[in-house]
């Protein structure tokens, strides 16, 4: 297959708007500077952001590349389904949950990063430590989102990987730059319905409604959860409902918003928005489970049996819908790629800037120093996940194990700091410490680490370890309950003079 021009062109086009917005938002921003903190208008938009630009921004922090390619290949997938589609209900309920119990003691505080509150509690050493989980994610988030959008525009435009994925990062990174939260905002509102009729009508496609329930060419898409796996099913759904909230990315979004009431109002809406953006995704899905495709351009053996199941997006919208509406696609996928990408760029830099450089290395920096840690710390981090990006099976396999590490150490420490500020130093450390030994010890299968403990239903398949006991939620409860015990326990010790005073150093 020859490159395709129109769709090397067409992207070009849109990658040439991206750069344009984030321009026209750098131009903003220095406008509406004018009397107030740059970093904060940097980093949080000067909490300035109205509710229809912050709900479609909110959304669009979720309903990344990874999310519209990851929903249509389980969905496709014969051994998944649509019943293992969690994806969009989890983040719906954390947007939710974050907006009741978590906006309000966030905002009113007027924290700029979820760090603020921890670092508040525990100390900026503490801090410090709780940082690196986080970090990681949001690195390998950035990594694993460039990798997706290299592989569909790989498939689309037939052109090298690594070539989109240099371009992708250097347009995030610029107009990142340049427009901070302004630009990430005003580039989130595009998705892809229009190529859902013509992939429907193709003539190679039977009718999704049948295949749902009925064997066609594969296991019907609607997917059935085995008693075994109801466990894993249920870890899975508690990580993405709870282990999505202690994200930067999300609190950028609501202590960007003019007031509490609009943070909830925003937080509320874009859990409904995560579900109905899923809808397509879903749909392309069940489609590709009930094609023929040895009557389309693609041939046989199907996706599933060559190993391209990851790519079942971009195959779809490549060879049952015209080239025009493929391209189109394409547009939507990039957009949708770049507003996740854009946002856990400014959230590793927000981070950094804030919460280790003005209140660790530099401690009398001025605002303008501070706003150039900011972009020379998302410089770096871009870059750094462009580097990953090119080994995108490990990246995908890291981004899982960091973003459990952030449900099993981060969650309950934002918990304590905001609903039980009587913790302390001891017991947050006591807490990283034990969260960190037993996700680490639980082993991770797809990076080939095998598990020290095993707990119940742990089995062996095919020389892999397999973890079916929700294990998890498991360490995230042990966690919080290690902060509670042990915060209480060093303070009654010192108290009550058990241990000598001086050795109180928190």
């Amino acid at each position: 297959m020859a490159l395709n021009i129109s769709g090397l062109v067409s992207l070009s086009v849109f990658f040439t708007l991206t750069l344009a917005t984030g321009i026209w938002a750098s131009w903003k921003s220095r406008k509406d500077q004018q009397n107030r903190n740059p970093t904060e208008m940097a980093m949080v938009g000067g909490r300035n952001i109205n509710v229809f630009i912050g709900l479609f921004t909110a959304t669009a922090t979720w309903v990344g590349g990874a999310y519209i390619n990851s929903t249509a290949e389980i969905v496709y997938l014969p051994s998944k389904g649509l019943l293992w589609v969690q994806a969009p209900v989890g983040f719906a309920l954390s947007l939710v949950i974050g907006g009741f119990f978590f906006v309000n003691p966030m905002r009113s505080k007027n924290y700029v990063t979820v760090m603020d509150p921890l670092q508040e509690t525990y100390g900026n050493t503490m801090g410090a430590l709780l940082f690196i989980p986080p970090l990681l994610g949001e690195v390998f988030w950035f990594a694993a989102i460039l990798a997706s959008l290299g592989a569909t525009i790989r498939v689309i435009l037939d052109i090298g990987g690594s070539l989109a994925i240099t371009i992708s990062a250097c347009t995030v990174i610029l107009y990142t730059l340049l427009g901070g939260l302004y630009s990430v905002a005003y580039t989130d509102i595009i998705q892809m319905w229009i190529c859902i009729p013509f992939a429907l009508v193709n003539s190679a496609t039977e009718s999704i409604y049948y295949t749902a329930t009925h064997p066609s060419y594969q296991n019907p898409w609607i997917g059935k959860i085995e008693k075994q796996y109801l466990g894993r099913w249920l870890d899975d759904f508690f990580y993405l409902v709870l282990g999505s909230i202690p994200w930067q990315t999300y609190f950028q979004r609501v202590l960007s918003a003019a007031s509490t009431g609009q943070a909830r109002l925003i937080s509320y809406l874009s859990g409904l928005g995560c579900c109905a953006m899923a809808i397509p995704s879903v749909l392309i899905g069940a489609v590709a489970a009930s094609t023929d495709w040895n009557q389309t351009s693609y041939g046989l053996p199907s996706p599933f049996e060559r190993g391209e199941s990851a790519m079942i997006l971009p195959l779809v919208l490549q060879h049952l819908c015209p080239e025009y509406i493929s391209i189109t696609g394409l547009g939507a996928i990039a957009a949708a790629a770049m507003s996740s990408a854009d946002s856990a760029l400014l959230s590793t830099g927000s981070m950094f800037a804030h919460n280790i450089y003005r209140k660790i290395l530099r401690k009398k920096a001025s605002e303008t120093e501070v706003l150039w840690a900011m972009r020379t710390s998302m410089l770096v981090f871009g870059a750094g996940a462009a580097g990953l990006a090119f080994y995108s099976s490990s990246v995908y396999d890291l981004w899982f194990l960091s973003g459990e590490l952030v449900y099993a150490l981060l969650f309950p420490q934002l918990c304590c700091a905001l609903f039980a500020p009587s913790t302390n130093t001891y017991g947050s450390a006591a807490g990283f410490l034990v969260g960190l030994l037993l996700r680490l010890l639980a082993g991770e299968p797809a990076l080939s680490i095998p598990p020290i403990i095993c707990y119940p239903a742990c089995s062996l398949v095919n020389g892999t370890y397999s973890q079916l006991f929700p294990f998890k939620t498991f360490t995230m409860l042990l966690t919080l309950g290690t902060i509670l015990v042990f915060s209480h326990l060093a303070k009654a010790l010192f108290q009550r003079n058990l241990l000598p005073r001086s050795w109180d150093i928190c």
